[in-house]
Formats: C-alpha cells, structure tokens, sequence
C-alpha cells in the first residue's frame, strides 16, 4: 500500500507527464487502492485521533475495533497497515473519494455534500447517462447506483458513487477497491464538467460541413442548436426536461452521445461534420396527428407532456 506522500508525489509526476488527464486520473485512482473508508471524509489524514472523532460523530465500530491503538492492541501505529513506512494514508467516503481525485488532477470541486446532490447538480456534468446504454470511453466517468424501496424499484436517493475507465471501475466501499470488470449495480454515469474536452471554450469551432452548418458543442446557442436538436427529436432521441430551446446543455450532449454511438460514432457529444452527415442520412421517425375536438388547454398540455416530442396545434380554435 502507497503512503499518502507517495501518492502526492505520484500526482505531481503524472500532470507534469502531460498525459491526458483522465488517465492521469485513473493512475492517481489507482494508486489509493486499499486507503480507507471513513464516513464524510475526502482525503484526510488516516490517525486514530480522526478516526475517534468520527466515531463519536457518526458512530461505527469498525473505526475503533480496526485501530491497533484505538482498540488498546498498542500504543502506536507503527505496523499497521495504514501507516506503510511511518508515514500516514488518507481516507475517504464513496463521494469524497471521487471529489478529491478530481480535485487533485483538475483542480476542480464536484459540488455537492453527498451522493444525490452531486448527481442533481448540473454544473457538474459535460454529460449524463444510463449504464445500459453503454457507456463513453476514454474519458474518467463517475457511475452511481439507487437506493431501492421494498420493491426493489428505484427511488430518487443516489446510494453509492465511483470511478469508471474503459471498463474497470474504482470505489471507495469497504476500503479503495479497485476491479477489472463492470458490476451491475452501477445504474447512470456522468462526466464531469471539468474531463478533457469535455467542457471546452464555448464557442463554435470554424471547421463546417458542406451545408455551412457548424461544430457545435458544450455552451453554444442559437438557431444551429435548435436544428441540431429539432434532429434529434424527429429521430425519437428525448429531450424531456428543455427540448429544442437552442442552448447545448448536458441534456443535448447525451442525447448526441447516443445518436453517435447508434450511428457507429466516437460519443464525445460534439455535432461535427460527421454528425451533421449521419443526422441527414438517418430516417425520422413517423409522425402521427392525433385530433381531439373541444379539449381544454390544460387536458392537452397534459397530453403533450406525457409523450416525447409530442406537441400542440390549433386547428379553427380548438385545440
């Protein structure tokens, strides 16, 4: 198990490597395995005098019984596990763990005091998603899973939190556990706002496709959104919350990364020239028109908001 200093020391090399910073990430991720779970902590110092003050706050008995010094077994810390070479390790919860890796290579805070506030902050993610659909490579993703009511359905309680990259994933559970495959309890997955190119300027780029239509990504505005997202609507890919309202926001990227990766493209969540083409190429779904005489405004807005990409017209004054 690395100390605490040689992980710092680690960090420093790795952004000074120039490497992409989500393997960097990944390395430093990587490099915590087996540092402790402690409830509310992000990366503190491992001392029993932590550990006790914990205790006393938020209960659990494995902070004492576990501490050679806490549980009476000696009168230091020198062999245990968690003090490799004399020298301290730090320790986390599920989400402070996730918080200060991000911290350390980005130097950027993922906002939010535990699991289900980080997910519902916006700021937070360049994109959203469900591990069902797949997940984006290449880049560090935060995965989540629900806590489930006695029915074994979700409820809106986010319950856990770890790291995902190129299909092996890192938590802070039992202790930084690290593992070469994907567990099925993992449910949604978001990058972080601050991920490579994930959260780029934001402005257009000046490359365009053959129409003039041009690259579009994270913070751009304006007509060229609204079409992008017009598409994407027509092709059966939801935009619940916002629609096509001309701004490209984390709803937008998701629903590009989709489109992409449906169309055999790379879900960086960026509309290019590629994109733009497979959008033209791609079949619309089919429409329907559904007449309802004499419906009262609020009966059919009700309608329109219990089906994607439904809308509204009137027609002779009905609706």
């Amino acid at each position: 198990m690395r100390s605490a200093k040689e992980v710092d020391g680690l960090i420093q090399s790795l952004k000074a490597s120039g490497i992409p910073l989500s393997e960097a990430a990944w390395e430093a991720a990587k490099a915590c395995i087996g540092w402790p779970y402690i409830f509310g902590d992000r990366g503190e110092y491992d001392t029993p005098e932590r550990r006790k003050a914990v205790y006393e706050k938020h209960g659990g008995d494995g902070l004492i019984s576990k501490c050679q010094v806490l549980n009476g077994k000696t009168g230091s810390c020198d062999g245990c596990k968690w003090y490799p070479g004399g020298c301290r390790v730090r320790s986390f919860d599920c989400r402070g763990f996730i918080y200060w890796i991000l911290l350390q290579i980005y130097g950027w805070k993922l906002m939010g005091a535990g699991c289900t506030s980080q997910w519902e902050t916006e700021s937070n993610w360049a994109a959203k998603g469900e591990v069902k659909d797949g997940i984006p490579q290449g880049v560090i993703v935060c995965l989540y899973y629900y806590k489930k009511d006695s029915k074994g359905n979700r409820t809106t309680t986010l319950e856990h939190t770890g790291l995902y990259y190129n299909g092996e994933t890192i938590e802070c559970s039992n202790g930084v556990q690290y593992s070469r495959n994907l567990n099925p309890k993992w449910e949604v997955w978001g990058i972080p706002a601050c991920v490579d190119g994930a959260a780029p300027d934001p402005q257009p780029d000046q490359d365009q496709d053959p129409d003039g239509r041009p690259t579009l990504r994270r913070g751009c505005k304006g007509e060229y959104v609204q079409l992008l997202q017009a598409k994407l609507l027509q092709l059966g890919y939801s935009l619940p919350r916002y629609g096509a309202d001309g701004s490209y926001g984390s709803e937008t990227i998701s629903a590009v990364i989709n489109f992409q990766r449906d169309n055999g493209l790379a879900g960086d969540g960026v509309c290019g020239p590629k994109t733009w083409e497979a959008l033209d190429r791609a079949e619309p779904m089919k429409l329907y028109t559904v007449s309802i005489p004499h419906l009262p405004l609020y009966k059919a807005e009700a309608f329109a908001r219990a089906y994607d990409g439904a809308y509204m017209t009137e027609e002779g004054g009905d609706l």
